[in-house]
């Protein structure tokens, strides 16, 4: 075969490969590409979004507790004199009294009827009697009406009676802190409630303090104490059910002179009738106290409850058996007619009064004043 005819076959050959190709390529193509390229671009890379910062979020604190509400310490503001003494003034002896004098002259009939209102008062029968004698003998009548003249010069009398006596807040004086206060008591008369009140007192005069809750028979009274230290900010030392009462004070004792505290007040038992000998259990918590802080205790106060009139008078006795009475502290004031118990308490027995509890409220508390008593007393 002739060579141009063999080159011309391949090269017809090579067309035809080439047509072949191209329709093959342009069959496998998408639609929207290009046809004049053949060689794939390198596919573009694409970055996903970079994702936003988290924004921070407020940071949440934990709930806090409601704090406690604290107790705002005002200056003392008890119930004036006058409010304090009205039933006594207006229901008792002192009524009765102004009743029998609103007459302008004195008989027998009218001495009569003054010697049954003082004789059935609440100033004890020895008190009454003096008064008595000094109305007869001493009274001289002036013009006008006669019942304030009785009553003034009753004022006149009962003062002089009531001031031989040291009244008033008991000095503490001591020549190393604590001083301690030992409050004795009937159970029920509300020395408890006297001894918060008496703390918040003291405070408010500047003086630190302890409680000891040493009425170990009465859980309700340790319960009760505590809750008065808390109420007023002071610490209170309390033990266990039943404990050694005596144990307790102890503790107190030392605990108060580590604190260096002012004044330690030492709550006790009052029961009467149980088969714990109650005065020789006082007499062992007034020697312990002794042993813990030397000297004390420096004060031993009484409290009764005014509403009792001589009954109070009597319950007084058993404790005078046990320890060295140094002091009178007269509860519920405010709610009795019988308010002249005062008097016997301070003239009979000799001792002086320290606090008497006017009211309810935590500042219904005020030291005696023999003075302001006897005027809000007779004269109103």
């Amino acid at each position: 075969m002739d060579p141009s005819t063999i080159f011309m076959a391949i090269l017809g050959l090579g067309f035809l490969a080439l047509m072949v190709l191209v329709i093959k390529r342009m069959a496998t193509k998408k639609p929207g590409e290009l046809y004049d390229s053949y060689e794939e671009e390198e596919p573009i890379a694409v970055q996903p979004p970079k994702p936003e910062p988290k924004k921070k979020k407020d940071k949440v604190e934990p709930p806090k507790e409601p704090e406690k509400p604290k107790l705002i310490v005002q200056p003392l503001v008890a119930k004036p004199w006058d409010a304090s003494l009205e039933r006594t003034r207006k229901e008792g002896f002192v009524a009765r009294l102004s009743e029998v004098f609103s007459k302008g002259t004195i008989n027998e009939e009218i001495v009569h009827r003054a010697e049954e209102a003082l004789l059935t008062a609440d100033i004890g029968v020895k008190t009454a009697t003096v008064l008595l004698d000094a109305l007869k003998s001493e009274f001289k009548p002036k013009h006008g009406d006669l019942g304030p003249q009785v009553l003034q010069f009753l004022h006149d009398h009962v003062l002089e009676m009531l001031s031989g006596l040291d009244h008033g807040v008991p000095a503490l004086a001591v020549d190393k802190p604590p001083a301690v206060i030992m409050v004795v008591g009937v159970n029920g008369t509300g020395k408890t409630t006297t001894i918060g009140k008496m703390a918040h007192y003291y405070k408010n005069q500047g003086k630190s303090l302890l409680l000891a809750a040493g009425d170990t028979y009465r859980a309700a009274g340790m319960d009760q104490l505590a809750i008065w230290g808390e109420r007023v900010g002071v610490p209170v030392v309390v033990g266990e059910p039943g404990q050694d009462p005596a144990s307790v004070m102890f503790d107190a004792g030392k605990k108060a002179i580590e604190l260096g505290v002012d004044i330690l007040i030492a709550d006790t038992a009052g029961r009467l009738h149980t088969n714990v000998n109650l005065v020789d259990e006082l007499k062992k918590i007034h020697r312990v106290i002794g042993k813990a802080v030397p000297g004390g205790p420096h004060e031993v106060m009484l409290l009764l409850d005014s509403t009792m009139g001589q009954n109070a008078v009597r319950q007084a006795d058993v404790f005078r058996q046990a320890v060295d009475v140094t002091g009178i502290t007269l509860a519920k004031l405010d709610g009795t007619a019988k308010g002249g118990v005062a008097i016997s308490i301070a003239r009979d027995m000799g001792l002086p009064i320290r606090f008497v509890g006017v009211g309810e409220g935590i500042d219904d508390i005020r030291p005696f004043d023999a003075r302001e008593f006897t005027k809000a007393l007779f004269l109103g």
